[in-house]
């Protein structure tokens, strides 16, 4: 049998009205759509590959989950500890994912 394998992996999260909980300790009450938020992500990712932007500065500023005191930093985790679509994103190193609860750049 195979251990099973843990990744580490950093987001940047923008919550957008329709999530689960459309609040954070950013915003008390998110009113953006799910298009403007995937538009602020889009602009987060051109600013990480321009070089414009350090990823854990940016996240720490801007992410809506309580990783950004961690500069983005979620630890490491296995298969089942997270939502199904950031745990598939991660292990196949995608980068603009959509979740229940906003959109993310990983």
């Amino acid at each position: 049998m195979q251990p099973k394998q843990t990744v580490r992996a950093s987001h940047l999260l923008v919550k957008h009205r329709d999530v689960r909980r459309p609040s954070s300790w950013k915003e008390p009450q998110v009113t953006r759509s799910k298009e403007e938020a995937l538009a602020k992500i889009q602009d987060f990712r051109q600013q990480l590959t321009s070089g414009q932007s350090d990823f854990a500065e940016l996240a720490s500023e801007e992410s809506h989950c309580s990783s950004a005191k961690r500069g983005g930093d979620l630890g490491e985790f296995g298969p089942g500890q997270m939502q199904k679509p950031f745990e598939d994103a991660t292990y196949a190193l995608k980068v603009i994912i959509s979740l229940s609860h906003g959109i993310a750049v990983c």
